[in-house]
């Protein structure tokens, strides 16, 4: 069994990460009755010592502590320390190892240039051996799982630092990346719901990010602010705002909790990096490791950028709405309202689809959906079958089955543009440019962000001209 380290970086990052490990428990201990240690947990999970702590039944509700013995296979990385050592005092505390814990006080100050260059050189080295402490925890290990956000400092500057460290001293080990972009719409609105969307210098932040995304990982998945916030606002639409006070929805368990959206906007993200590794965990007719991801959306160098939604997005205990029907789940897939990025993937042109399948499906409705949708959306003309199935038997946590789909389309290129058009507002009149400058940053590194955006939006760009419109068959919704 292959282990992954997940990474997180930030304050998004780490409530990112808190949502998934408290999902990633409830489901480990949905699924294993006994409560003991077996082989999916190791996956994210390390038993330390079983001959003095004997395993104990898993934590699943709120407030139990967790078995002295469990730590998860993670590192949390954050210049100001609050979010961190509020992981450590909560009830999932001891499933974190401080030794792989590095903190500061200061924050990066909404920087790229302070989080990559100061801090990544003066925390660095205490950062690798970190990594290295959890990497030796591993017989197998696959990937790093990297948790954090474009739009501030630490989570951009730091965060993407890290990612380079891992090329250069992992570098056989995949790095999957989920970056957090910051919304360029209703900044008031969204400000007391997230973190970083109401930072002014992010357009540099995140063109810096970018940048070394772009050269150092091997696949991104990036979500919106924005989007996350869409789904949550239609769910308690569908709902009618019937959630209940205990949400699991928002991974919280006090009353209340229901109006702070980004604790469910940040489940979402967990949830579908444990329907990705679902395969890594469990058995199923037709799996998909992750090693495989990349092999299969990643057609050319540095266009491993990927889209992803989910069907079902909410949790059946906790909205009342009827289930979705398998056909139902495949054209959520491709609507535009499910994607976790501000994105219409029928509007652009596929190179590569994965489509992740959990529960109790049978091949017969894959392939019939898979034809179904196949004359309705665009693929390259020197890859129309660029499908990939994986199907996974165990269900997630209160739904009998679910659908994830990873897609390399051309029209996140749009999402490039908007971060190059926001860079060049600030850039064309120097603003903010000399907080920048002053951390040891140049002209050159503006112009390297700048025609890096510039060539990732060509390259789908020129992608998506090499097939005329005429492929396909306009779609004919359900």
């Amino acid at each position: 069994m292959t282990q992954s380290i997940v990474v997180q970086v930030g304050q998004c990052g780490n409530q990112i990460g808190a949502q998934f490990w408290q999902r990633a428990l409830e489901e480990h201990a949905a699924i294993n009755s006994q409560g003991t240690f077996d082989e999916a947990m190791n996956t994210f999970f390390e038993n330390v010592d079983t001959s003095v702590h004997p395993p104990r039944r898993l934590p699943v509700g709120q407030g139990e502590q967790p078995i002295a013995t469990l730590r998860a296979r993670a590192v949390l990385v954050d210049m100001e320390e609050g979010v961190v050592n509020g992981l450590q005092r909560g009830p999932l505390g001891e499933l974190f190892d401080r030794a792989h814990c590095v903190t500061s006080v200061s924050g990066s100050g909404n920087n790229w240039a302070v989080g990559y260059h100061q801090y990544g050189a003066q925390y660095g080295a205490d950062i690798e051996q970190a990594v290295r402490r959890a990497a030796e925890a591993c017989d197998c290990l696959q990937s790093f799982l990297l948790l954090h956000s474009m739009g501030g400092g630490t989570g951009s500057g730091l965060g993407t630092w890290l990612v380079e460290m891992l090329h250069d001293a992992f570098p056989d080990v995949y790095r999957f990346v989920v970056p957090v972009y910051p919304s360029e719409v209703s900044l008031t609105v969204l400000a007391s719901w997230r973190r970083d969307d109401d930072v002014i210098t992010s357009p540099y932040n995140c063109s810096f990010a970018t940048h070394q995304l772009k050269e150092f990982a091997d696949c991104v998945l990036p979500v919106e602010n924005q989007a996350l916030a869409d789904i949550v606002a239609n769910i308690d639409t569908m709902s009618k705002g019937k959630l209940k006070a205990k949400s699991e929805v928002d991974g919280s368990g006090s009353v209340g909790e229901n109006k702070r959206p980004w604790r469910r906007m940040n489940s979402i993200v967990a949830k579908m990096l444990l329907d990705m590794t679902s395969g890594s965990r469990f058995p199923g007719s037709v799996n998909v490791d992750v090693n495989e991801l990349t092999m299969n959306l990643v057609p050319f160098p540095k266009m491993h950028f990927v889209t992803s939604s989910l069907s079902p997005l909410y949790d059946l205990a906790d909205v009342h709405v009827p289930p979705r029907r398998l056909d139902q789940m495949f054209t959520d897939a491709f609507d535009r309202s499910f994607q976790l990025l501000r994105s219409d993937p029928r509007r652009g042109l596929f190179s590569a689809c994965t489509l992740m399948l959990r529960g109790d499906v049978e091949m017969s409705d894959v392939r019939r959906n898979v034809d179904r949708m196949k004359q309705q959306l665009r693929f390259a003309d020197w890859n129309p079958d660029g499908w990939k199935i994986g199907m996974c038997r165990q269900a997630s946590v209160r739904q009998s089955r679910s659908l994830l789909c990873l897609a390399n389309n051309t029209c996140i290129r749009n999402s490039f543009v908007a971060v190059r058009d926001r860079f060049l507002k600030l850039y064309r009149k120097r603003a903010f440019k000399h907080h920048f400058t002053s951390e040891g940053m140049d002209q050159g590194h503006f112009d390297v962000a700048l025609n890096s955006l510039n060539e990732l939006a060509a390259q789908y760009a020129n992608l998506e001209a090499e097939t005329p419109l005429a492929s396909v068959t306009r779609p004919q919704l359900l």
